[in-house]
């Protein structure tokens, strides 16, 4: 497992310069007002925005200031075994129409960002070699910073961010010291990738892409 996500985090300098320019990351705001105030002292001061190659923001991402920890998990194919599940581990805004890792259509809007673990149930095969992945919910809906422990309460809330049965996702992983590379590079040939630290920890995100499982 280790050995596939560290051949996925060394593709990046490989396909980094050949994709220069289709979309660039800069330095974005302070977390916006639409958050509830316990979520957003939670997050860093400054975001992330990604531009797409129109030239316009095509989203900005808080991270939080430190990874909400416990015990190790002992669930299988987990890369951040100890980030405590249903935890916020950022938010993201979308300034127009926005697409989860599936590709479902997001509403233009601010969202929150839950860590949560992809079930083992054969649905899911194919989309990616860990189960991680990130649960986003509407910032009107979310409002407290505790975790949401409650699987079938976090997929409710994610639920009102697809509008549909299947919640809305970002597929992430926890990166390790020795593979991290911090900033926005390419993944093969469609997935751009956001590598950034959540307190000590690392961990890198889709924020350009589609499963095609």
């Amino acid at each position: 497992m280790a050995s596939n996500i560290r051949n996925t985090t060394s593709i990046l300098a490989l396909t980094a310069a050949a994709a220069f320019g289709q979309y660039k990351l800069e330095p974005g705001g302070a977390p916006p007002a639409e958050l509830a105030a316990p979520i957003a002292a939670e997050l860093q001061p400054a975001g992330h925005k990604v531009i797409g190659k129109d030239g316009k923001v095509l989203c900005e991402i808080w991270i939080r200031k430190a990874a909400q920890t416990g015990a190790p998990t002992t669930e299988t194919d987990v890369t951040f075994k100890t980030l405590t599940f249903g935890s916020v581990v950022g938010a993201i805004s979308f300034p127009g129409k926005g697409e989860d890792r599936r590709g479902q259509p997001l509403k233009a809007g601010v969202y929150t960002l839950r860590f949560a673990l992809q079930p083992v149930n054969g649905d899911h095969q194919g989309v990616a070699p860990q189960r991680d992945f990130l649960a986003l919910a509407p910032a009107a809906a979310d409002t407290d910073s505790k975790p949401v422990t409650n699987v079938d309460a976090l997929m409710n809330l994610s639920r009102k961010a697809s509008g549909n049965p299947h919640p809305a996702v970002l597929s992430m992983w926890k990166v390790e010291d020795a593979d991290f590379k911090p900033g926005f590079s390419q993944m093969g040939e469609h997935d751009w990738v956001l590598q950034v630290a959540v307190g000590d920890a690392k961990v890198a995100i889709v924020l350009v892409g589609k499963a095609e499982g």
